[in-house]
């Protein structure tokens, strides 16, 4: 049996590591450059709900609705998802390039979930409050299932491994902001509804999406750009502002629509392309 001597346990080896290591912590809490554009992806979704709150839900509540008010404080709302979307994009690139800290994937999946989970449901729940045709308890569900469907993908996108350059399902910054661009159409309700399933089922999906790389990048930038131009117009009533809202709205829903399509078509092709490859290889 090994005695060990109390007096001499100061001095023993094996405790040197975890000076090291404390040594060490610091490193890896440290935030970098792409850090602090996750962090504020986060803001841009928590003011997002600030706004939505604010300026829609309560005036509604109080009985102190305004019309521009509503309207300005909504296209608040969008803009600042946009800018979460903005620094979604730019961490991800800033991360490739330089480095990003031990907590990069973390801060990520709960900013995204903030932004593109979190405030578009909320907004779809006042949507169901203060729209004259719409369920409130009905969009309430519909929400839950945005919200859920953003955790699910989340999930999945941590634990699962994809092919790269694609995302398996639709993103879920290009699916909140379909979400929101289906309740500004004001279509009825019921409409509105299947169509904000239909994202969530997409976001869920094995539908495969680009992810955006180079051109791609540069063409979801200057559509984020253009967007935040529309709104401008809209929120302060120019002249055919509302004409060019909805416009920009149709837009990204059928994006949202048609990408499934192309992308479901090229696997198809694939599909089949590999096939006769086969049988071209069997038959010779």
């Amino acid at each position: 049996m090994t005695v060990i001597d109390p007096d001499t346990r100061a001095s023993w080896v094996p405790e040197a590591p975890e000076d090291d290591e404390a040594d060490d912590m610091p490193l890896s809490t440290r935030l970098s450059i792409a850090d602090t554009l996750t962090l504020g992806n986060a803001t841009c979704g928590f003011m997002a709900v600030y706004f939505t709150t604010t300026g829609v839900l309560i005036p509604h509540l109080t009985g102190s609705e305004d019309g521009g008010m509503a309207r300005h404080s909504a296209a608040t709302v969008v803009v600042l998802m946009l800018l979460a979307s903005v620094f979604d994009l730019f961490d991800g690139l800033v991360a490739r390039k330089l480095r990003s800290s031990a907590m990069g994937a973390e801060l990520d999946n709960l900013s995204d979930l903030i932004s593109f989970g979190l405030a578009p449901a909320y907004f779809v729940v006042v949507w169901g409050m203060v729209a004259n045709d719409a369920h409130q308890r009905v969009s309430v569900v519909a929400a839950v299932i945005v919200l859920l469907a953003v955790v699910l993908r989340l999930a999945r996108f941590s634990c699962v491994p994809i092919r790269d350059g694609v995302f398996q399902g639709m993103p879920g910054p290009f699916g909140a902001l379909t979400v929101i661009s289906i309740v500004l159409l004001e279509l009825p309700f019921l409409p509105t509804l299947l169509a904000i399933f239909g994202v969530a089922w997409l976001m869920v999906s094995r539908v495969e999406y680009p992810k955006p790389r180079g051109r791609l990048a540069v063409a979801m930038l200057g559509w984020i750009i253009a967007s935040m131009g529309l709104l401008a117009a809209w929120a302060f009533d120019a002249p055919g502002g509302e004409l060019l809202l909805q416009t920009g709205c149709a837009l990204q829903v059928v994006l949202g629509a048609v990408i499934p399509l192309f992308a479901t078509a090229r696997r198809v092709n694939d599909f089949r392309g590999n096939r006769r490859e086969a049988r071209a290889a069997a038959q010779s």
